[in-house]
């Protein structure tokens, strides 16, 4: 996985605790390329895993505050923001890496739980991280839905400042995303496409 700079040791430091540990590895997602957005466009225009999850994270808990108040949205924040955290290890694995989904899994788990053994609340941060990756609830399903959402806008974004044609990340974002209110939403991102070459 190519990254933005080498990946500090700082949180294998034996003196630091377990909290400052977490928070210097989750600074790894910032240095962590997306890796389908790297292949098309390179590490120049290149957004960071850190970079998706922060836009996910408020797109989620703002729909969630403004289409479905019976969720509970905080719940829905702490999803969002903890839902690629097994990517500071396991990587942003895409389809193209020819990785099954059970392989995905499985790496991502093991991440997590390494990630999140240290912590006090560990076990109740590695529940919602199950609870989102299985969409055990509406809350999980809302993020899954949302996070390809934001890929659909990022896809948007692109089009414009790179003038290159990304059909293949609305194609995908249209096949994940089932609840009305986000087709909607994701029908306006297509609408305010500019168009492109093929």
């Amino acid at each position: 996985m190519q990254t933005k700079f080498p990946k500090s040791d700082f949180h294998n430091r034996e003196n630091a605790s377990s909290l400052l540990t977490f928070f210097s590895e989750i600074t790894q997602l910032k240095q962590l390329f997306r890796q389908g957005w790297l292949r098309r466009m390179g590490p120049e225009a290149c957004e960071t895993v850190a970079e998706h999850t922060f836009v996910t994270a408020m797109m989620a808990w703002m729909i969630a505050e403004e289409y479905f108040p019976a969720l509970d949205s905080q719940k829905v924040l702490r999803m969002a923001l903890l839902h690629d955290v097994g990517e500071i290890y396991a990587g942003d694995i895409t389809p193209a890496d020819d990785v099954s989904a059970s392989e995905k899994y499985q790496r991502e788990k093991a991440a997590v739980e390494k990630i999140f053994s240290r912590l006090s609340k560990g076990e109740q941060w590695l529940a919602l991280w199950e609870e989102y990756e299985t969409g055990a609830s509406p809350e999980a399903r809302l993020v899954k839905q949302v996070d390809k959402l934001e890929m659909a806008l990022q896809a948007g974004v692109y089009e414009s400042v790179e003038a290159i044609n990304l059909q293949e990340f609305f194609d995908s974002a249209a096949t994940a995303i089932s609840d009305p209110q986000l087709i909607r939403l994701l029908d306006e991102i297509q609408t305010a496409r500019k168009p492109t070459e093929k």
